[in-house]
């Protein structure tokens, strides 16, 4: 059997943790934490109760489709902390009846135009990478069905004069740059669950790469979007840009599954980078390292790196000493040489009080030398790329992520609010709660902080102490003035305590007419976004 997605953890099976490895693990948090840790057995399928299809494929849909327990598993949810931990404890409480892997147009006609006759809501399903819960049923639905893209998987075309692609939305993100690479193409779109999410799960959530600023996000790659909906196809023109009214991709960038199935779309690619620059900047303080960095994306330099780590952070991650925080600048080009670039925004960096000796400034001037792979930067480069599978799973340990976006002249009071807050909620959940912040992308109006918290909590107890943190993270970030969700979605998580307060009503309104409009049943991933 080919390697295949881990139904647990993140990744594949072949990458699952072993027993010696959660056995260190739990020997390393007992000592950390001073608590008595007990790994239990790595989860065994087979002895899983899964509730029986409530529902079954008909005849002429039944080729495509399967209840096998791994499928019905491993389509559950997603790969959050919560939904990591109840498949470990073999807790499935909602798991869709059937699977359904379509691989031409009239295959998803035909299973999308079964469920809507007979209102049984369907999911659609990339990779399986959400976060925030964007892919599992919630309790009390009583039938449910889960349509993969997995099969939608190719790289269709690709129009080198206009630089764009036609590609799948079932591709995954490895398999696209693969096909892009023999043209000498890239996308630019790398988020940090890249390996396993595809580009219709990227339109669908409105997801964010790697590149800090300046078309970061895939709103500004998609040239135009082909989905299908429950009342027929919806495509729109490939143009480079249109002033034509209301732009039909915007309404499906960042739908999540709840108005149709992404299929396929022409995305802006563009030649891959050739001359590179780096630098990490230390600061003595964090707030003047985030001044530094509004001066280098007010400068409009555009860097496809440009992040600050805090003293936490930049201490955990890079190596420094706890005291000071990191601004990392990078840059590239295919076409152009960047050591003007580089040497600019480390100047801004430096009149805002940041140290870097000259030698530590590193440019690729299209040699191919490694560039952002030593030092401070090097060490934070591997410790992000890195993602654990999971090895802590189980073992009462809660940590986790949360990200929003804030305006520049509320930026200092924000942070000091949500930090005052969240280690209140800490001290209160968890014992040895850590809080600590780095910008994952900046504009020149804000940035986008991003928060990462740990504690050690009990064991069995995991879900219901990560809730508390979660509700205290969602209010304050809200209340304060923030996004719900810069870059990982709404899913059921944000909602409603929230999203639904940052959306304006109307809007809300709105949205549920284009929904009847486009899928009058509401079977399309019912909750998301709107109430069913």
């Amino acid at each position: 059997m080919a390697d295949r997605m881990s139904f647990w953890a993140w990744g594949l099976e072949s990458e699952e943790p072993t027993e010696a490895d959660r056995r260190a693990m739990a020997e390393d948090i007992s000592r950390r934490y001073g608590v008595a840790v007990t790994p239990r057995p790595i989860p065994d399928l087979a002895d899983a109760e899964l509730r029986p299809p409530r529902v079954t494929p008909p005849d002429a849909l039944a080729g495509f489709c399967s209840t096998d327990t791994w499928e019905r598993a491993r389509h559950a949810g997603g790969a959050h902390f919560t939904d990591r931990t109840r498949a470990f404890n073999l807790d499935f409480p909602n798991p869709p009846d059937f699977v359904a892997h379509p691989s031409t147009d009239a295959e998803l006609a035909a299973v999308l135009d079964w469920c809507h006759d007979n209102e049984v809501p369907a999911v659609p399903f990339g990779a399986g990478s959400t976060v925030v819960w964007g892919v599992s049923m919630p309790d009390g639905a009583d039938r449910s069905v889960t349509i993969a893209m997995d099969r939608f998987d190719r790289v269709l075309e690709v129009d080198e004069t206009s630089r764009a692609a036609r590609i799948q939305a079932g591709v995954y993100g490895p398999a696209l740059e693969a096909a892009l690479k023999p043209s000498g193409h890239t996308l630019r779109h790398f988020p940090q669950s890249f390996r396993f999410s595809t580009l219709g799960g990227w339109i669908a959530t409105r997801s964010g790469g790697h590149y800090a600023t300046n078309h970061t996000h895939i709103d500004d790659l998609v040239e135009s979007v082909r989905m299908l909906t429950p009342a027929g196809w919806w495509e729109s023109r490939r143009l480079p840009g249109s002033g034509a009214g209301p732009s039909p991709d915007r309404m499906v960038i960042g739908s999540e599954g709840i108005l149709g199935i992404i299929t396929e779309a022409w995305m802006r690619i563009q030649a891959r980078p050739r001359f590179r620059a780096t630098a990490g900047v230390v600061f003595d303080s964090w707030m003047a390292g985030t001044e530094a960095v509004r001066a280098i994306v007010q400068a409009k330099l555009w860097p496809a790196n440009l992040r600050i780590l805090d003293p936490a952070e930049a201490g955990r991650a890079a190596g420094l000493d706890g005291t000071q925080a990191l601004v990392i600048i990078g840059f590239e080009s295919a076409e152009l040489p960047q050591r003007a670039n580089i040497e600019a925004a480390v100047s801004l960096a430096r009149d805002a009080g940041g140290h870097i000796p000259d030698e530590n400034i590193v440019v690729d001037d299209g040699t191919g030398a490694p560039t952002g792979h030593e030092g401070p930067v090097g060490a934070w480069r591997s410790s992000f790329i890195g993602v654990d599978p999971g090895t802590a799973t189980s073992l009462g340990l809660l940590a986790d992520t949360f990200e929003t976006a804030i305006t520049w002249d509320q930026w200092p009071d924000f942070d000091a609010t949500v930090r005052s807050a969240m280690n209140r909620v800490l001290g209160e959940v968890c014992t040895h709660g850590e809080l600590s912040c780095r910008f994952t992308h900046v504009y020149p109006d804000g940035p986008a902080p991003y928060y990462t918290w740990s504690g050690m909590g009990r064991q069995g107890s995991e879900i219901s102490m990560w809730q508390e943190v979660k509700d205290a993270a969602n209010e304050v970030v809200v209340a304060a003035g923030g996004t719900s969700t810069h870059h990982h979605a709404v899913g059921r998580m944000h909602r409603p305590n929230a999203y639904d307060k940052q959306r304006p009503d109307l809007f809300a309104d709105a949205l549920r007419s284009v929904k009847k409009t486009l899928d009058p049943n509401g079977i399309l991933n019912p909750g998301v976004l709107i109430d069913p």
